[in-house]
């Protein structure tokens, strides 16, 4: 089944009293919401007790937990030693994701740096089968690594470089971030036939097995000349993507994804305005 929830606490969670994670399982369960993900942007500075009083109150909830990995994941860095950190913020998410009880690491995939795009790509790629071997010598083969479509310009992730990195192996599972995809195509998916020419791309690629429950992102963002410059919420109305047309789509090529809003401040009520729509959508 389809999936929405936010990531990380609206505003409204604080403002109602709350500041704990183990409450945002109620919080998200009783505004009949779906997942929630914990991000580790900063860094994974949680202990494995903390991680598993976190996975309880979401399975009490029946709420289904994702993690993001530290922003400053870097597979592209020319120096062995700071991308070898990299492959750490990786396997140290999936661990306390595991802890927690969930099965999706999210992780944005590299920078382009003073290199040349392919060069960059290339070497991120690489880097990614290392990856993978890491996982399946920690036994973590079952759980689902996401890497994420980017929003700048000079970051690696288009669309066609995250179907690359999942061909690597079964382990790799696409972000996809419409929010992301919009900005770095400066308003590139406004209608159905956007939508639907991104979906098939991956499914092109993937196969429809491996991207019946892929990961994505969703929220309207601010974007410039270099691409994605800040989020933004569902009250905006001059920058998109707007979710309907990708309902509509999701409905007709029958892929349920795990849909997360990343709104600035409003993601619980985004995340349920989204259900809504997709729930009025004709089967």
């Amino acid at each position: 089944m389809i999936k929405f929830g936010p990531s990380g606490n609206s505003e409204s969670f604080f403002a109602a009293g709350y500041s704990h994670t183990e409450e945002a399982a109620s919080y998200v369960k009783d505004m009949g919401l779906d997942c929630f993900e914990y991000s580790f942007g900063r860094g994974v500075r949680m202990g494995e007790e903390k991680a598993r009083s976190i996975g309880k109150a979401f399975a009490d909830e029946g709420v289904e937990l994702s993690v993001h990995a530290p922003y400053f994941i870097n597979f592209a860095n020319p120096d062995d030693e700071m991308a070898a950190k990299s492959y750490g913020y990786v396997l140290d998410s999936a661990k306390m994701c595991r802890a927690m009880g969930g099965r999706r690491i999210v992780f944005h995939p590299a920078a382009q740096g003073k290199d040349t795009r392919e060069t960059a790509v290339s070497r991120a790629e690489d880097r990614l089968k290392m990856l993978r071997d890491y996982i399946y010598l920690n036994g973590m083969q079952d759980m689902m690594f996401c890497p994420e479509t980017m929003g700048k310009f000079a970051q690696i992730g288009t669309p066609e470089e995250i179907a690359r990195f999942c061909l690597v192996d079964e382990v790799f599972t696409p972000c996809i971030d419409f929010g992301h995809v919009n900005a770095r195509g400066q308003g590139s998916l406004r209608t159905e036939a956007d939508y639907r020419a991104l979906l098939e791309g991956f499914l092109e690629r993937l196969g429809y097995e491996r991207m019946k429950h892929f990961h994505a992102h969703f929220s309207k963002i601010m974007y410039g000349a270099k691409g994605e410059i800040k989020h933004l919420t569902f009250a905006d109305e001059r920058y998109g993507p707007e979710f309907e047309p990708l309902a509509a789509v999701l409905k007709e090529l029958r892929l349920e994804p795990y849909v997360v809003s990343e709104s600035d401040g409003t993601q619980a009520e985004d995340a349920l305005a989204m259900k809504r729509i997709y729930e009025g959508v004709p089967a």
